[in-house]
């Protein structure tokens, strides 16, 4: 399933995207980590729901499906099976094909559901180039779930590499095209099981090795920590082994083992930094850093006049909307930009403004880990803060970061 999601506003000057993008949790599947290659919500194609979870494909899956069912319907099975005609050839790479993906989705969906049962909730399924992830709200809440969740993918996959070595057994004497299909699901599955069980964080082994590490210290950060520092070191194997196989000519191969061990590198290491980042932030609440100054704007006002006396002038990009004494929402700087530039001379704020009732409010007394959370899960870059009714400021991800840099640079 591929999300497709808004891009939060203001991104496009918010120079610690990446540390908010560590505050969100995937779980990898078949392939490979989950953090490290967030498909871009602008290039996701919704499919539906399963079971409510939404599922959608990354522009990048078209490029791995295409990939795939060319080099089964080329190679693999015109080398391993003679005699087909070329139509049964495309027919079984395209259905083998199919077939594989839906065994991805199989395993994140085991993923997505044994998290639901815990508590956790999922927000989508997204396939792309290195197979699916599944994007989950938070961090499991004690060891034991996360050992269970992670164990869940591979063993949908193991359960399906027999499934497909039963078919195979029981259709190769009575049908070879489907017992060859059969064969080669059955086998891929197995790799994905065994892969994905390798004991590097984020892969489903690594995050059963750091439950462990967890129930043991009952420090999530330190497990984090081990856990991290052995998927890098897997990360840089598969970087190690890709470069030896380039040397030795094969260099499809070992470009993209190397690739797949950057990814895992990179994976990891944002890894420790989200929890890290959940620590520096605990027992912070939105009061400490919520803007309680923002320049209110009349609701009658023209954009045009907002951008020359409160835009350029302040350099903020978020503006509550008054009528007299009464506040009744906030219009933002990629609202105005949403508008032609002709219009703003005769589009009133009250036109493009966001009023509360449309959108997810924060309360003074909510944690501010829990709010870059929120942020993320509503594609926003800041959300209004309201006390009841009453309107009290704005808390903005940049707010809340630089809170967290500064505790990390004091050492606090």
């Amino acid at each position: 399933m591929l999300v497709e999601s808004r891009e939060p506003e203001g991104a496009d000057d918010q120079m610690d995207e990446q540390r908010l993008n560590d505050a969100n949790q995937e779980w990898p599947a078949d392939n490979l980590m989950r953090q490290a290659a967030r498909p871009k919500p602008r290039n996701t194609f919704r499919l539906g729901r399963i079971f409510g979870i939404e599922i959608g494909l990354d522009w990048s899956w078209f490029i791995v499906f295409t990939l795939i069912t060319w080099t089964l319907s080329t190679h693999y099975f015109p080398m391993n099976y003679s005699g087909w005609s070329l139509g049964l050839y495309w027919l079984l790479g395209l259905s083998t094909s199919l077939l594989f993906f839906g065994s991805v989705l199989a395993h994140e969906l085991s993923h997505s559901l044994v998290a639901r049962s815990s508590g956790t909730s999922v927000r989508a399924i997204t396939l792309f180039i290195f197979g699916g992830v599944a994007q989950i709200a938070e961090e499991p809440k004690r060891p034991r779930d996360e050992f269970w969740m992670s164990l869940a993918g591979p063993g949908m996959s193991l359960a399906l590499a027999l499934l497909f070595g039963v078919i195979w057994l029981s259709t190769r004497a009575i049908s070879e095209p489907l017992g060859a299909l059969a064969f080669w699901l059955g086998w891929i599955n197995l790799v994905i099981a065994g892969f994905n069980m390798i004991p590097g964080f984020p892969l489903d082994g690594g995050r059963v090795f750091r439950s462990i590490i967890w129930g043991i210290t009952g420090d999530l950060r330190r497990a984090t920590r081990v856990a991290s520092f052995a998927g890098r070191v897997v990360g840089y194997l598969f970087i190690l082994g890709g470069i030896l196989l380039i040397f030795r000519g094969l260099w499809i191969n070992g470009i993209w083992i190397a690739f797949i061990g950057w990814f895992l590198e990179s994976a990891a290491a944002s890894s420790y930094r989200q929890v890290a980042l959940r620590d520096e932030l605990a027992g912070h609440t939105v009061q400490e850093v919520m803007m309680v100054d923002c320049p209110r704007v009349a609701a009658d006002l023209t954009l045009e006049e907002v951008v020359q006396d409160y835009v350029l002038r302040s350099g903020r990009r978020c503006f509550p909307v008054s009528d007299g004494e009464r506040i009744l929402g906030y219009v933002t700087l990629d609202a105005i930009k949403e508008v032609p530039r002709e219009k703003w001379g005769t589009t009133t704020v009250n036109q493009v403004k966001s009023s509360f009732n449309q959108v997810r409010v924060v309360d003074p007394t909510m944690e501010l880990f829990a709010v870059l959370e929120l942020l993320s899960a509503e594609g926003k870059a800041q959300l209004p803060v309201l006390e009841g009714s009453k309107f009290l400021g704005m808390i903005n991800r940049n707010n809340v970061l630089a809170l967290a840099r500064a505790r990390g640079e004091l050492g606090i």
